[in-house]
């Protein structure tokens, strides 16, 4: 007997808790009422803030790096980082090479996934600075798989997956680097 209070305890908690992430939820993202989809929809929307958040934290650095409005291009000092992901995740078996260049015109991070790369740029919105990027990437021999664009006012946030060629030379750094770069040159023809 009691292991059916138990059971049924435990569903009324669950009951409870979905209706409290159904109501913290935008309904767009739910659906249908089951518990799968009331559950996949708090994680799409969960990543959503996540890659807002990312943006907002993104453009705060940039204005604290630029203490004038409209930075000249020619100002632009990137600041490079290493980055381990094994810290973030709280293991030590996973690791994550990366690089970052962050300057006040543009945040760039690399990642390697597997036998990809994750590229991820977050600037303000530029007419054709995608084209530019993904001309970059095709000079460089890169392929890109895959491209997410998310915008938040004049922020943007570009994730690219590209495939690494067999025989790429370039380190994570160059590559954020000639990113970085495809910024300098659209401010410099905008002066």
């Amino acid at each position: 007997m009691s292991h059916i209070a138990v059971e049924r305890n435990r569903r009324r908690q669950m009951n409870e808790h979905l209706k409290v992430l159904r109501s913290l939820t935008p309904c767009f993202y739910i659906k249908r009422g089951d518990q799968a989809s009331i559950i996949g929809g708090v994680i799409e929307f969960i990543k959503e803030l996540h890659q807002v958040l990312q943006a907002l934290e993104s453009q705060k650095r940039r204005k604290s790096l630029s203490p004038s409005p409209g930075p000249s291009p020619r100002t632009l000092h990137p600041n490079f980082h290493q980055l381990d992901s094994s810290s973030i995740v709280g293991s030590n078996s996973f690791k994550e090479l990366g690089a970052s260049c962050n300057s006040s015109v543009a945040d760039v991070e690399v990642k390697i996934s597997g036998s990809n790369v994750i590229l991820k740029v977050i600037s303000q919105r530029i007419p054709g600075q995608v084209s530019r990027i993904i001309t970059v990437l095709e000079t460089l021999s890169f392929e890109v798989l895959h491209l997410n664009i998310s915008s938040m006012e004049e922020t943007v946030l570009y994730q690219f997956l590209v495939k690494i060629e067999l025989g790429c030379q370039l380190s994570l750094e160059e590559l954020a680097m000639e990113v970085q770069q495809s910024f300098c040159s659209e401010a410099i023809t905008m002066l």
